[in-house]
Protein backbone atom coordinates (compact mmCIF):
# COMPACT_ATOMS: atom_id res chain seq x y z
CA UNK A 1 0.00 0.00 0.00
CA UNK A 2 1.20 3.36 -1.09
CA UNK A 3 1.90 6.23 1.38
CA UNK A 4 0.10 9.21 1.48
CA UNK A 5 1.43 11.92 -0.37
CA UNK A 6 1.01 14.79 2.52
CA UNK A 7 2.86 12.13 4.71
CA UNK A 8 6.04 11.63 2.31
CA UNK A 9 6.34 15.78 1.56
CA UNK A 10 6.14 16.25 5.50
CA UNK A 11 8.61 13.51 6.32
CA UNK A 12 11.47 14.75 4.16
CA UNK A 13 10.81 18.27 3.72
CA UNK A 14 9.11 19.45 7.62
CA UNK A 15 11.37 17.07 9.52
CA UNK A 16 15.18 17.36 10.66
CA UNK A 17 15.49 13.42 10.35
CA UNK A 18 13.78 13.56 6.79
CA UNK A 19 16.04 16.25 5.81
CA UNK A 20 18.98 13.99 6.51
CA UNK A 21 17.99 10.77 4.84
CA UNK A 22 16.69 12.87 1.85
CA UNK A 23 20.31 14.78 2.10
CA UNK A 24 22.08 10.71 2.80
CA UNK A 25 20.09 9.06 -0.27
CA UNK A 26 20.40 11.94 -2.66
CA UNK A 27 24.32 11.87 -1.72
CA UNK A 28 24.51 8.27 -3.27
CA UNK A 29 22.41 8.51 -5.91
CA UNK A 30 24.90 11.64 -7.06
CA UNK A 31 28.10 9.19 -6.70
CA UNK A 32 26.21 6.66 -8.82
CA UNK A 33 25.16 9.79 -11.75
CA UNK A 34 27.08 12.79 -11.27
CA UNK A 35 25.47 13.77 -13.91
CA UNK A 36 22.35 13.44 -16.70
CA UNK A 37 23.32 15.84 -19.38
CA UNK A 38 20.77 16.17 -22.00
CA UNK A 39 18.69 13.17 -21.32
CA UNK A 40 15.42 11.87 -20.36
CA UNK A 41 14.86 11.81 -16.55
CA UNK A 42 11.82 10.45 -14.49
CA UNK A 43 11.09 9.27 -11.35
CA UNK A 44 8.36 6.98 -9.81
CA UNK A 45 6.91 6.98 -6.14
CA UNK A 46 8.60 9.87 -4.41
CA UNK A 47 11.25 10.62 -5.83
CA UNK A 48 11.51 14.24 -6.49
CA UNK A 49 13.11 14.81 -3.69
CA UNK A 50 16.55 12.71 -5.80
CA UNK A 51 15.76 14.14 -8.84
CA UNK A 52 16.50 17.73 -8.29
CA UNK A 53 20.12 17.79 -9.52
CA UNK A 54 19.17 16.92 -12.01
CA UNK A 55 16.46 20.03 -13.39
CA UNK A 56 18.92 21.99 -14.95
CA UNK A 57 20.88 19.95 -17.25
CA UNK A 58 18.92 17.52 -18.62
CA UNK A 59 16.19 17.28 -21.42
CA UNK A 60 13.26 16.71 -19.17
CA UNK A 61 12.51 15.65 -15.63
CA UNK A 62 9.53 14.34 -15.15
CA UNK A 63 7.91 13.25 -11.07
CA UNK A 64 5.84 10.24 -11.67
CA UNK A 65 3.30 9.85 -8.49
CA UNK A 66 0.61 6.64 -8.37
CA UNK A 67 -2.71 8.34 -7.50
CA UNK A 68 -3.04 5.42 -4.32
CA UNK A 69 -0.07 7.75 -3.40
CA UNK A 70 -1.30 11.16 -4.16
CA UNK A 71 0.87 13.96 -6.09
CA UNK A 72 1.78 17.68 -5.43
CA UNK A 73 3.17 20.26 -7.45
CA UNK A 74 7.29 19.78 -7.74
CA UNK A 75 9.24 21.79 -7.97
CA UNK A 76 8.36 24.70 -5.78
CA UNK A 77 8.60 27.82 -7.02
CA UNK A 78 9.40 26.18 -11.01
CA UNK A 79 7.24 24.87 -13.67
CA UNK A 80 5.68 22.11 -12.58
CA UNK A 81 6.64 18.45 -13.27
CA UNK A 82 5.15 16.31 -11.44
CA UNK A 83 2.33 14.04 -12.86
CA UNK A 84 -0.42 11.86 -11.69
CA UNK A 85 -0.36 8.34 -12.57
CA UNK A 86 -1.77 5.19 -12.70
CA UNK A 87 0.50 2.77 -10.65
CA UNK A 88 1.20 0.07 -13.84
CA UNK A 89 -0.08 3.03 -16.70
CA UNK A 90 2.80 5.78 -16.86
CA UNK A 91 1.87 8.45 -19.50
CA UNK A 92 5.12 7.92 -21.21
CA UNK A 93 6.20 6.68 -24.41
CA UNK A 94 7.46 3.64 -24.87
CA UNK A 95 11.27 3.75 -24.38
CA UNK A 96 11.82 7.08 -23.74
CA UNK A 97 13.83 7.38 -20.69
CA UNK A 98 17.19 7.17 -20.13
CA UNK A 99 17.42 7.20 -16.38
CA UNK A 100 14.95 6.36 -13.91
CA UNK A 101 14.52 6.64 -10.18
CA UNK A 102 12.59 4.54 -7.75
CA UNK A 103 11.66 5.68 -4.51
CA UNK A 104 8.82 4.71 -2.34
CA UNK A 105 7.19 2.99 -5.67
CA UNK A 106 8.08 -0.33 -5.61
CA UNK A 107 8.22 -1.75 -2.20
CA UNK A 108 5.08 -0.05 -1.49
CA UNK A 109 3.13 -1.39 -4.08
CA UNK A 110 0.42 -4.24 -4.73
CA UNK A 111 1.70 -5.04 -8.24
CA UNK A 112 5.35 -5.29 -7.90
CA UNK A 113 6.01 -7.29 -11.29
CA UNK A 114 4.14 -4.77 -13.16
CA UNK A 115 5.35 -2.15 -11.80
CA UNK A 116 8.79 -3.93 -13.09
CA UNK A 117 7.22 -4.19 -16.34
CA UNK A 118 6.53 -0.57 -16.78
CA UNK A 119 9.69 0.19 -15.86
CA UNK A 120 11.02 -2.21 -18.38
CA UNK A 121 9.12 -0.47 -21.04
CA UNK A 122 9.21 3.08 -20.94
CA UNK A 123 13.34 2.57 -20.61
CA UNK A 124 15.05 2.68 -24.07
CA UNK A 125 17.69 0.06 -25.36
CA UNK A 126 20.40 0.47 -22.52
CA UNK A 127 18.33 2.86 -20.54
CA UNK A 128 19.14 2.31 -16.83
CA UNK A 129 17.47 2.77 -13.00
CA UNK A 130 18.04 3.00 -9.60
CA UNK A 131 15.41 1.19 -7.28
CA UNK A 132 15.88 2.02 -3.61
CA UNK A 133 14.88 -0.02 -1.45
CA UNK A 134 14.08 -0.63 2.54
CA UNK A 135 17.19 -3.05 3.75
CA UNK A 136 15.20 -5.98 5.47
CA UNK A 137 18.64 -6.22 7.65
CA UNK A 138 18.54 -2.37 8.34
CA UNK A 139 17.16 -0.59 11.57
CA UNK A 140 15.28 1.82 9.62
CA UNK A 141 12.97 -1.17 8.12
CA UNK A 142 11.55 -1.89 11.84
CA UNK A 143 10.46 1.79 12.79
CA UNK A 144 6.89 2.50 10.88
CA UNK A 145 7.53 6.18 11.97
CA UNK A 146 9.57 6.47 8.67
CA UNK A 147 8.46 5.54 5.19
CA UNK A 148 10.92 2.76 5.47
CA UNK A 149 9.17 1.04 7.72
CA UNK A 150 5.99 0.46 5.33
CA UNK A 151 6.00 -2.08 2.41
CA UNK A 152 7.99 -5.04 1.84
CA UNK A 153 11.85 -4.74 2.61
CA UNK A 154 14.56 -6.47 0.43
CA UNK A 155 17.76 -8.53 1.06
CA UNK A 156 20.20 -7.10 -2.32
CA UNK A 157 19.62 -11.00 -3.07
CA UNK A 158 16.14 -10.98 -3.44
CA UNK A 159 16.08 -7.41 -5.41
CA UNK A 160 18.87 -8.59 -8.01
CA UNK A 161 16.64 -11.98 -8.25
CA UNK A 162 13.24 -10.13 -9.15
CA UNK A 163 15.71 -7.69 -11.42
CA UNK A 164 16.80 -10.31 -13.38
CA UNK A 165 13.39 -11.92 -13.75
CA UNK A 166 11.69 -8.50 -15.14
CA UNK A 167 14.94 -8.26 -18.05
CA UNK A 168 16.81 -5.61 -15.51
CA UNK A 169 20.78 -6.55 -15.40
CA UNK A 170 22.11 -5.84 -11.78
CA UNK A 171 25.61 -3.38 -12.12
CA UNK A 172 26.27 -1.74 -8.90
CA UNK A 173 24.57 -1.50 -5.62
CA UNK A 174 24.95 0.75 -2.56
CA UNK A 175 23.79 1.42 0.44
CA UNK A 176 22.78 4.80 2.47
CA UNK A 177 20.84 5.91 5.59
CA UNK A 178 23.89 4.19 8.15
CA UNK A 179 22.81 6.54 11.04
CA UNK A 180 19.91 5.41 13.33
CA UNK A 181 16.68 6.27 12.52
CA UNK A 182 16.17 8.85 15.25
CA UNK A 183 15.45 12.37 15.43
CA UNK A 184 17.60 13.23 18.84
CA UNK A 185 19.73 15.74 18.70
CA UNK A 186 23.02 13.40 18.85
CA UNK A 187 22.00 11.49 16.61
CA UNK A 188 20.92 14.16 13.57
CA UNK A 189 24.23 15.68 14.11
CA UNK A 190 26.68 12.74 14.04
CA UNK A 191 24.33 11.42 11.23
CA UNK A 192 27.57 12.77 8.24
CA UNK A 193 30.03 10.82 10.36
CA UNK A 194 27.63 7.70 10.29
CA UNK A 195 27.39 7.77 6.61
CA UNK A 196 31.14 8.34 5.41
CA UNK A 197 31.77 5.43 7.88
CA UNK A 198 29.05 3.47 6.59
CA UNK A 199 30.13 3.75 3.41
CA UNK A 200 33.86 2.41 4.12
CA UNK A 201 33.09 0.00 6.05
CA UNK A 202 30.22 -1.63 3.93
CA UNK A 203 28.86 -0.60 1.34
CA UNK A 204 26.17 -3.13 0.86
CA UNK A 205 24.35 -4.47 3.82
CA UNK A 206 24.44 -2.15 6.43
CA UNK A 207 22.66 0.47 5.76
CA UNK A 208 18.97 1.42 6.28
CA UNK A 209 18.25 1.91 2.26
CA UNK A 210 19.61 -0.83 -0.77
CA UNK A 211 20.56 1.50 -3.82
CA UNK A 212 20.51 -1.19 -6.86
CA UNK A 213 22.02 0.09 -10.33
CA UNK A 214 20.27 -1.83 -12.90
CA UNK A 215 20.38 -1.70 -16.87
CA UNK A 216 17.42 -2.63 -19.14
CA UNK A 217 18.54 -6.09 -21.10
CA UNK A 218 16.90 -6.22 -25.14
CA UNK A 219 17.29 -10.02 -26.15
CA UNK A 220 17.97 -10.23 -30.16
CA UNK A 221 14.95 -10.94 -31.94
CA UNK A 222 13.90 -14.81 -33.46
CA UNK A 223 11.93 -15.61 -36.28
CA UNK A 224 10.22 -19.24 -37.16
CA UNK A 225 12.48 -21.66 -39.24
CA UNK A 226 15.52 -19.09 -39.19
CA UNK A 227 18.00 -21.89 -37.80
CA UNK A 228 16.83 -23.72 -40.45
CA UNK A 229 17.08 -21.87 -43.17
CA UNK A 230 20.31 -20.21 -42.33
CA UNK A 231 21.52 -24.00 -41.71
CA UNK A 232 20.47 -25.33 -45.05
CA UNK A 233 23.23 -24.93 -48.10
CA UNK A 234 22.93 -22.57 -51.25
CA UNK A 235 21.63 -24.50 -53.88
CA UNK A 236 22.09 -21.34 -56.78
CA UNK A 237 24.23 -23.62 -58.90
CA UNK A 238 22.37 -26.86 -59.07
CA UNK A 239 21.72 -27.81 -62.24
CA UNK A 240 24.45 -26.42 -63.80
CA UNK A 241 26.89 -29.56 -65.61
CA UNK A 242 30.41 -29.98 -63.49
CA UNK A 243 33.18 -29.81 -65.76
CA UNK A 244 34.38 -32.97 -67.29
CA UNK A 245 37.80 -34.32 -67.72
CA UNK A 246 39.14 -34.58 -71.03
CA UNK A 247 41.98 -37.00 -71.90
CA UNK A 248 45.36 -35.47 -73.06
Amino acid sequence: MHLDVLDLRTFYYRTALGRAAQKAIRGQVQRLWPEAHKQTVAGFGFAAPLLRPYLAEARRVTALMPGQQGVMPWPAGMPNVSVLCEETLWPVQTGQVDRLILLHGLETSENQAAVLDECWRVLGPGGRALFIVPNRAGLWARRDRTPFGFGRPYSLSQLEAQLARHDFRAERHAAALFQPPSDQRFWLKTGPIWENAGRRISNHYAGGVLIVEAVKQVHAPTRPNLPEAVSRPLRALDGIAQPEARPV
